[in-house]
């Protein structure tokens, strides 16, 4: 009793702000990793590191202990490179936050250019033309927007379906609209990962998971075959959409007031189960 008493004692108001923030980013780790294949390395990292204690320690292994104690420095070395997808978005992350000062979005901008896509996208679905169109947020685009045509003109109705119509020379990539400018046409988007989608995605729809699962953008897609229009974030897919319910997710998503709405998907609209949803996907 004496000795916890003394350790309290000594425990300072620094001591636990330190505690705290060591949690802290312990927890931000834990939640950045969940649900992807990171957890399976992190685990067996974990397990190895236990019974290298274990069979070292305990069972007085000197051999086996001298062995893993050359392997686990290397090791530790590698945790970057086997981590370095998740690394990365949590920098990209990090640097939203000061994103949001350094490039504010009036409203009246945003809503003006949601609103002129919205419509355009409500005419193409029922034209059965197919588009995929990119907002640009906070992580910049232009490595995307050098593989397409540079556009530079104010978000029009008549201008995307000019260039989505099927006749043009620009119909067959994506849009990305950067405020209420249309960037660049044609533009080439990574696929999403075919382990973990469907292989019997189309190619939009697979482009539009892509780009969201490596940056922060917004996307929305029209089908050609089935008119259906579909939004994708964070590589998350909202189908089966009217012109008004996507004008109402972009004004949520595609404003600058908020860090990160990447939950909103999931948050508004319930996880299907994988036939359900592997069916709802195909376009």
């Amino acid at each position: 009793m004496s000795d916890i008493l003394w350790v309290f004692s000594r425990f300072q108001f620094s001591d636990a702000i330190d505690i705290l923030l060591v949690a802290t980013i312990f927890f931000a780790l834990l939640q950045l990793i969940k649900g992807t294949q990171a957890v399976q390395l992190l685990r067996g990292v974990m397990i190895l590191i236990f019974l290298t204690v274990l069979l070292s320690s305990i069972l007085r292994l000197t051999a086996f202990g001298w062995l893993m104690g050359r392997i686990l420095p290397a090791l530790l070395v590698s945790i970057p490179v086997i981590f370095q997808p998740e690394l990365r978005k949590a920098l990209e992350r990090l640097g939203r936050a000061g994103g949001l000062i350094d490039r504010p979005m009036r409203e009246a901008t945003a809503n003006r250019a949601i609103t002129q896509v919205a419509r355009a996208c409500r005419i193409m679905s029922e034209a059965r033309h197919g588009a995929i169109i990119v907002f640009e947020r906070n992580t910049g685009l232009q490595d995307y927007v050098d593989t397409g045509v540079e556009i530079n003109a104010e978000v029009s109705t008549e201008l995307l379906l000019t260039i989505f119509f099927p006749s043009t020379a620009l119909h067959d990539g994506a849009v990305i609209i950067r405020g209420d400018q249309v960037v660049a046409a044609a533009t080439l988007l990574p696929l999403g990962n075919p382990q973990a989608r469907d292989l019997h995605l189309g190619t939009r729809h697979r482009a539009a998971l892509g780009i969201t699962e490596q940056t922060d953008a917004i996307t929305v897609v029209v089908s050609e075959e089935t008119g259906i229009i579909s939004v994708a974030h964070n590589g998350r897919m909202v189908r089966r959409l009217d012109e008004n319910r996507l004008r109402s997710i972009l004004q949520r998503l595609y404003h600058p007031s908020q860090l990160d709405l990447s939950s909103w998907l999931s948050k508004r609209v319930p996880r299907q189960p994988d036939a359900q949803r592997t069916k709802e996907l195909r376009p």
